[in-house]
């Protein structure tokens, strides 16, 4: 069963947001001073591929009449690069992560019009600025596509107090009112989200309990992770949503400790009589960021950039048999340019068959 979109976005209805408009952007920031950078590049790359990944259950869990809207068999675009063009350097490095999500999504009466998404999951730091960005964001994107826009702030923060939602100005008799849609993770109801039989929901469940016993000691942690283990496994999800959901609860809830991970790797294959592989894709993630893959996209050095990728890609496909899309947003490359990597391979495979 699904909760009805008022009790879960402030501010906001089906009919307020998706009736009038044709292009939604939101914008995504991940941020948490008290977690270990390392922790925080890791989450950055989770809420990626979850978006990716689930993209299409995203729009149903926000807007659960979105099928009545969008025309999910075209597909989607993800517009990261178009986004980061609009702001300028300065503006992109404010000392607050990131993590951008621009999908274009068609409708379903016959145009060429689409939706860009936007999120923002706002965490401590920032705050003072939070709703100016907001507005910004919001403004540089109109000015653009010269279109209706409506913006979604999803807070991952635990300040209960903390409830962004308007931006005001005023000069000399002129004012300006911004009205945002937010989505505050504390405020949701655990059995709901239970409840809730969107795969979807399961990323906002375990985002929720994390937030509330991140604190805990590790074994309590480890009790919590059973618990949406088990939750996931008793929902009837197909390979690709299953892998999603378990890669995101896998490596966002994160134990320090050697034994705890063993542990909870043999809960692993006693719960799915299998054994997952379960290092194999935080082993590859964090190789990328230690041999500065990322580094070098950064820095623009094409060169290394090409091959890194194109390494990394190659064990993505080989290694955990990622198909083309979900390759695409763990890398953070364009789709063809893994299609470009799996034909090399076919080609490569091909060639030393002939020679055998």
């Amino acid at each position: 069963m699904t909760r009805p979109i008022t009790t879960r976005l402030m501010n906001m209805t089906y009919e307020e947001t998706i009736a009038p408009f044709r292009f939604f952007p939101s914008r995504l920031c991940v941020e948490d001073v008290n977690e270990r950078n390392e922790y925080h590049q890791r989450d950055d790359r989770l809420w990626k591929a979850a978006l990716e990944d689930l993209f299409e259950d995203f729009l149903r869990f926000f807007f659960p009449a979105a099928c009545e809207s969008f025309d999910f068999g075209r597909g989607f675009s993800y517009l990261d690069k178009e986004f980061d063009q609009l702001l300028s350097p300065e503006e992109s490095d404010t000392g607050v992560r990131h993590v951008d999500k621009l999908v274009k999504v068609y409708l379903k009466d016959n145009t060429e019009k689409c939706f860009l998404t936007h999120i923002e999951v706002q965490g401590q730091r920032g705050r003072e600025e939070f709703t100016k960005r907001m507005h910004r964001y919001w403004y540089r994107v109109k000015d653009k596509y010269r279109i209706p826009v409506t913006s979604l702030a999803i807070l991952t923060d635990n300040n209960k107090s903390f409830r962004p939602g308007i931006y005001t100005e005023e000069c000399l008799g002129t004012s300006l009112i911004y009205k945002f849609n937010s989505y505050k993770i504390l405020d949701q109801d655990e059995e709901m989200l239970r409840a809730n039989s969107n795969p979807f929901a399961l990323i906002i469940l375990t985002t929720l309990l994390y937030i509330k016993n991140k604190n805990q000691g590790g074994y309590e942690l480890l009790n919590m992770k059973r618990d949406l283990l088990k939750e996931m496994l008793g929902r009837n999800l197909d390979k690709i949503r299953q892998r999603a959901v378990f890669n995101f609860l896998n490596h966002f809830v994160h134990f320090r400790d050697e034994e705890i991970k063993s542990i909870f790797e043999q809960d692993i294959k006693e719960l799915t009589k299998r054994n997952i592989a379960m290092g194999t894709e935080e082993y590859l993630l964090d190789k990328a960021m230690s041999q500065g893959i990322e580094k070098g996209i950064e820095k623009g050095v094409e060169k290394g950039l090409r091959q890194g990728k194109e390494r990394f890609v190659r064990n993505l496909i080989l290694q955990l048999d990622l198909n083309d899309r979900q390759a695409a947003g763990v890398a953070e490359v364009s789709v063809e340019f893994v299609k470009h990597v799996r034909q090399s391979l076919f080609k490569s495979k091909k060639a030393t068959s002939i020679k055998e």
